[in-house]
């Protein structure tokens, strides 16, 4: 098992680092956003990764990911108005640690940059690298269209 990192492009968000980093270090605000009518366009795109029965506290999300079973990512440490580090659990086949990074720009202009690390066989990594590459940028272009408020 190797460990593996795959980091973002800095994305640009036009909101303030404090609303931004409030709504995304709770996980609550993901139930929100996360509806079932977003979940099945995911999993039409990726249809491996079919992820159902979505549900979250501040903390947590759980959720069921097609043929894995069941899944948790949990908010590990906050850094204010900084980092927010996330760590797997559940019945994902891969251990990952992942990272959102904020920087103030202005007072309404924030740089992310999100990292991805994880630890996988070469076998995983061989089915699923180039898809954790495009999933981490795809993620950081999502991040900066939620509806911060």
């Amino acid at each position: 098992m190797g460990v593996t990192k795959y980091v973002s492009e800095i994305q640009h968000v036009n909101h303030n680092i404090e609303i931004i980093y409030n709504y995304l270090s709770n996980f609550e605000n993901l139930s929100k956003y996360l509806t079932d009518d977003i979940l099945a366009t995911l999993s039409e795109k990726v249809p491996q990764i079919k992820i159902e029965n979505f549900e979250s506290d501040s903390d947590s999300c759980r959720f069921t990911v097609g043929s894995f079973g069941n899944a948790e990512i949990r908010i590990v440490e906050r850094e204010p108005y900084k980092t927010i580090k996330v760590e797997s659990g559940g019945g994902l086949p891969i251990d990952l640690t992942f990272w959102i990074q904020l920087l103030p720009v202005e007072a309404y202009l924030t740089k992310m940059r999100l990292t991805l690390q994880t630890e996988m066989g070469m076998m995983v990594k061989m089915m699923v690298g180039n898809k954790l590459e495009q999933g981490i940028n795809q993620l950081a272009e999502t991040l900066v269209r939620l509806p911060y408020k």
